[in-house]
């Protein structure tokens, strides 16, 4: 019975043209080299930078996606909804403790960096796997 898998790798790759076609020439871990459309590449990878071991701000902020923050009805909470690369959207609130005292700049910031180290975590989780592959 056939059933579906998840994988991730990491790769390099570099621009590469085939006839008229935008791609990607890409070398696998096991040397493998092969080519992608470029369409097909770009909605599979996640550009690391030049250095594959680490996860770095650069990759944390593009993968952050679009963000909106807005005041809750408290007057003194504000709600930050981050809609993340993969489209997976994620929710983060900061509060102040008298109303008097609220500033959404403040607070959109806090939830942002909340965000933020999330994604670190998460893409850590991942940089690990595609380095390392699963260890059964």
């Amino acid at each position: 019975m056939a059933q579906f898998f998840l994988g991730v790798k990491i790769v390099e790759a570099w621009p590469e043209m085939q006839g008229d076609i935008p791609g990607y020439g890409v070398k696998y871990e096991d040397d493998h080299v092969s080519w992608r459309p470029k369409e097909a590449f770009e909605r599979a990878f996640f550009p690391m930078g030049e250095d594959p071991s680490k996860v770095n701000p650069v990759m944390v902020d593009s993968f952050l996606g679009t963000a909106e923050a807005r005041n809750l009805e408290d007057g003194k909470t504000t709600l930050v909804k981050s809609k993340m690369l993969t489209g997976f959207t994620q929710y983060e609130t900061a509060s102040c403790v008298d109303p008097a005292n609220y500033d959404e700049v403040v607070g959109r910031e806090i939830a942002l960096n909340r965000i933020k180290n999330t994604i670190w975590k998460c893409l850590g989780f991942v940089v690990q796997w595609g380095r390392f592959g699963l260890k059964q």
